[in-house]
């Protein structure tokens, strides 16, 4: 009787048939008493699905929190673009109403859209809040500034 086969192997009391699965990495038998070159010994089982359990809920976080960091990056994007296209409405003299309108159309959903003046040139502010838990809710903002037209041409004395 080969020492495999005895019940004083890791796994004792399970026969030579358990205890041929149940031997050091490299050392199973396969088909034919063969030396067996995959396997696992019985320290072994049950380690796949652990580390499953543990993987699949960090990589599933991992792209949820990609998935939000592209939305806030869409979403600033789209207040740069409605800050610039508020200043140039705000710079070719057109109606405060119509500029902030076409701030708001261009500017994520929920945006704060300001407008001033300071000396020639138009400035325009988009401030937009993020969806998010806790420290993941930001508040992205823009601003672009544009001169205006109607300063435009006037020479000084």
């Amino acid at each position: 009787m080969r020492s495999s086969e005895t019940s004083a192997g890791p796994c004792r009391g399970k026969g030579p048939v358990a205890s041929d699965r149940c031997l050091p990495r490299g050392r199973h038998r396969g088909l034919h008493g063969r030396p067996a070159t995959r396997g696992y010994g019985c320290r072994d089982r049950g380690a796949v699905t652990a580390e499953a359990a543990v993987v699949i809920p960090v990589l599933v976080a991992f792209v949820i929190a990609l998935l939000w960091a592209l939305m806030a990056t869409v979403d600033q994007i789209r207040c740069v673009d409605a800050a610039r296209a508020g200043a140039r409405a705000a710079a070719r003299s057109e109606p405060e109403a119509a500029v902030l309108e076409v701030a708001r159309d261009a500017a994520p959903h929920g945006a704060r859209v300001e407008l001033g003046r300071a000396g020639d040139l138009w400035r325009v502010r988009v401030e937009a809040p993020t969806s998010g838990p806790g420290v993941l809710a930001l508040t992205l903002s823009a601003e672009a500034a544009a001169l205006a037209e109607d300063t435009v041409g006037d020479a000084g004395p």
